[in-house]
């Protein structure tokens, strides 16, 4: 793999420098992830952006949860896994959701596995999912808006997930006790 710089607030670009205050604000510290995307601050701030719009969207924080790991798990991500976990608990997640979108298990309720399966048919079906698909989705009663904002959080994993195979981000150390491997 490429050599990726691991920025801080001295030595990244100067476009990236007020995004990095942005992540220690509203982390405590410059994540990883943060520290490789601060190499392209276009790329950092469209991160950021989508990951505060995706935060404003009509989902619970479960169902944020529920969009952000089962993109994740899927694309076996080895530091968002762990990261998500992290801010899982900070917004209260239920463990049970954690463990079974982490362990590929069933998830406690219909509703919540819905929106895991459409999610994924997204991500595997780069967007065309079936009529039959999207009624089901509907049906378990989620609105077009969230059928379209599902594409806003594949979005924005896309970019981090993708980022961090190719710049095999170490995984920062307050995350490192929620540590994951793929199981396929």
């Amino acid at each position: 793999m490429a050599d990726f710089t691991r920025h801080d607030r001295q030595t990244a670009p100067e476009d990236s420098k007020p995004l990095l205050e942005n992540s220690v604000k509203d982390f405590g510290m410059i994540p990883n992830l943060h520290a490789v995307m601060a190499e392209a601050p276009g790329l950092l701030e469209g991160y950021q952006h989508l990951h505060a719009l995706f935060l404003d969207t009509s989902f619970s924080a479960e169902e944020q949860t529920v969009v952000w790991q089962s993109i994740n798990v899927e694309h076996g991500c080895h530091y968002c896994v762990p990261a998500h976990t992290a801010i899982a608990k900070q917004m209260d997640v239920d463990d049970a959701i954690t463990d079974a979108l982490r362990d590929e298990t069933e998830l406690p309720t219909a509703r919540l596995e819905a929106l895991r399966d459409f999610t994924l048919r997204v991500v595997r079906q780069r967007g065309e999912v079936s009529d039959d698909a999207v009624q089901a989705f509907l049906d378990a009663g989620y609105t077009r808006r969230q059928l379209l904002e599902v594409v806003l959080g594949v979005s924005q994993k896309v970019m981090s997930n993708y980022v961090n195979h190719l710049a095999e981000t170490p995984v920062d150390a307050p995350f490192q006790k929620f540590a994951w491997q793929h199981n396929g």
